[in-house]
C-alpha cells in the first residue's frame, strides 16, 4: 500500500491528509513536534486572554485521526533523505515514504539585532511561543512590538488584556504600509491608540538589552532611545520553515520551489502551504500565500493529484480578513498600498472614523478591481462576483445593499456611501437599489 508522509500538522498538511483520507486508502503517517493534534492557530490568542480553552480550539475529537486511520507521529523531521526516501527524525529513527508532502509552515523573523535571543524576546506563530508568552508576561507591567502587522496586533490585544504598557514599534510612516494605503492604516492606527498601545511610527529597532540573568530589560531604538520593558514580541513577518531542507537536493529560494501542482524538484516529494514557493505564481498572486484559507486550499487541491488526478492550482480572486482589536478587516481582489497606474479608488469614511470602504476601480472601464471593507461586513459571493464580472463602480455603489451582511439591527451606511459619491460626481447621480433589484436594471 502507497505509504504518504505530511512533514506539519497545521491547516494545510491536515487538510491534504483528510482529503487523501477521503479520496483512497492509502497509509497516511502526519509528523509534527508542535502539538500532537491539529488545533485552530488564529485562536491561540483567545486561548491567553482566556477565552478559550485548548482544548475548544481542536476543531475535531482526538479519536477521529485513529478512525480514520490518520497516523501521528509526535517527532522533529531532522533531515529528508530524497534518494532513500525516508524522514529521518529527530528521535533518530526514520519513516519510509512513497510521497512526502512538506508543510511545514512559518517561521517569525529576526534580522540580526543584538540580544534578540534573550529569555522574552520572541515571536508569535506556534504554541510553544504562547507557553512563552504566559511564562515570559507573568507579572510584568512593560512590553514592547517591534513590528507593524497582524500578529503585532494580535500580541498588542493579548497583552493591554493583562494590563500590561505596550509600546508598539512601527518603522513605516502608517500602520502596515505595505499592505494598507494610507488612510486605512490611520484608521487602524487611532483604534490601536483607542485601546491604550504607545503606537510608534517611524521608529526602528537598534538593539535589546538584557539582566545579569539573561533576560530581557530594555531596548534602545534606531533614534538612540532607551526603553525599559520586560518583554519584546518580534512580529516582523514571517518566512517559510525550511531551514531543514536546504542542504538536500529539494530546490529552494525564500521557500520550497513548486509548479502548479505543488511538485518540487524531486519526484514524489510536493510542499503547500506557508512554506511553498510557486514557480510562476497566477497572476495577480504572490509566490508564498501565508493565509489560512489558501493553506486549506492547498491541501485539497494536492489530495486530488496524489489520488491519481493531477488538479494545477486554481486560487481564483484573492481575498483575506482579519480583525483589528474590535474592528473587521475584510479585502477582495486587488487593493494596493499604493494605487497603481490605470486605477482609481473610491473611499469613503464614517464620521467618527472608525468604518471605511475602498473600491479599487479601472480608470478607463471603471470595472471594479478590489475592496477594503474595515467596520463593515461584505458578502464573499458577493463581491467576487462583482470582480470577476467586471462590474462598473457605479452599479456596484448602486447595489452596495446586496453586499452587506451585518446583523439586523447594526447600522447601514449604503446611502451616506452614495451621497458621498454623488457629491464627487455631480455629472452623474445614482440611487440605492434594493436587495430585491440585486444586478437588475445595471447602468451601462
Amino acid at each position: 500500500m502507497e505509504h504518504v508522509v505530511i512533514i506539519g500538522n497545521g491547516i494545510a498538511g491536515i487538510t491534504a491528509a483528510r482529503h487523501i483520507r477521503k479520496h483512497s486508502n492509502r497509509r497516511l503517517t502526519v509528523i509534527s513536534d508542535e502539538s500532537k493534534h491539529f488545533f485552530s492557530r488564529p485562536a491561540l490568542m483567545y486561548i491567553y486572554m482566556g477565552h478559550m480553552k485548548y482544548e475548544q480550539t481542536k476543531p475535531y475529537e482526538d479519536w477521529f485521526w485513529k478512525e480514520n486511520a490518520i497516523d501521528l507521529v509526535c517527532d522533529r523531521v531532522r533531515k529528508i533523505d530524497t534518494k532513500g526516501k525516508k524522514a529521518i527524525l529527530r528521535s533518530g529513527s526514520s519513516i519510509p515514504f512513497d510521497k512526502l508532502i512538506i508543510a511545514t509552515g512559518s517561521k517569525p523573523n529576526k534580522f540580526g539585532w543584538p540580544g534578540q535571543d534573550l529569555n522574552g524576546v520572541q515571536g508569535f506563530y506556534s504554541l510553544q511561543d504562547l507557553e512563552a508568552v504566559k511564562k515570559s508576561t507573568a507579572g510584568i507591567r512593560q512590553a514592547v512590538i517591534v513590528g507593524g502587522g497582524l500578529i503585532g496586533v494580535e500580541l498588542a490585544e493579548m497583552l493591554v488584556t493583562r494590563g500590561i504598557s505596550v509600546i508598539f514599534m512601527v518603522r513605516e510612516t502608517h500602520f502596515w504600509g505595505v499592505v494598507l494605503p494610507e488612510e486605512e492604516g490611520d484608521l487602524v492606527a487611532r483604534h490601536i491608540k483607542n485601546h491604550h498601545v504607545d503606537l510608534q511610527f517611524e521608529t526602528e529597532l537598534k538593539e535589546i538589552v538584557g539582566d545579569s540573568d539573561g533576560k530581557v530589560s530594555a531596548v534602545i531604538t534606531g533614534k538612540g532611545e532607551k526603553v525599559p520593558c520586560s518583554f519584546v514580541g518580534l512580529t516582523v513577518g514571517v518566512s517559510p520553515n525550511i531551514d531543514f531542507i536546504k542542504n538536500t537536493a529539494i530546490e529552494t529560494d525564500r521557500g520550497v520551489l513548486i509548479n502548479s501542482c505543488f511538485e518540487t524538484s524531486i519526484e514524489d516529494i510536493y510542499a503547500i502551504g506557508d512554506c511553498a514557493q510557486f514557480r510562476e505564481p497566477s497572476t495577480g498572486r504572490r509566490p508564498v500565500e501565508q493565509v489560512w484559507y489558501t493553506g486549506k486550499m492547498h491541501g485539497e487541491t494536492v489530495a486530488r493529484t496524489i489520488c491519481g488526478k493531477e488538479t494545477p492550482y486554481m486560487p481564483g480572486i484573492w481575498f483575506n480578513s482579519a480583525k483589528f482589536f474590535d474592528i473587521e478587516y475584510q479585502t477582495y481582489g486587488t487593493v494596493m498600498s499604493q494605487q497603481k497606474e490605470g486605477e482609481k479608488s473610491f473611499y469613503w469614511e464614517n464620521p467618527k472614523g472608525d468604518k471605511c470602504v475602498r473600491i479599487v476601480f479601472d480608470s478607463t472601464t471603471q470595472a471594479v478591481l478590489g475592496f477594503n471593507f474595515f467596520g463593515i461586513r461584505a458578502r464573499h459571493t458577493t463581491c467576487e462576483y462583482w470582480i470577476a464580472n467586471r462590474e462598473k463602480l457605479p452599479n456596484v455603489l448602486c447595489s452596495m445593499a446586496a453586499s452587506n451582511f451585518d446583523p439586523e439591527f447594526f447600522k447601514c451606511f449604503e446611502k451616506d456611501i452614495i451621497s458621498q459619491y454623488n457629491s464627487e460626481n455631480p455629472g452623474r447621480m445614482i440611487t440605492l437599489k434594493t436587495k430585491k433589484g440585486l444586478f437588475s436594471n445595471r447602468l451601462t
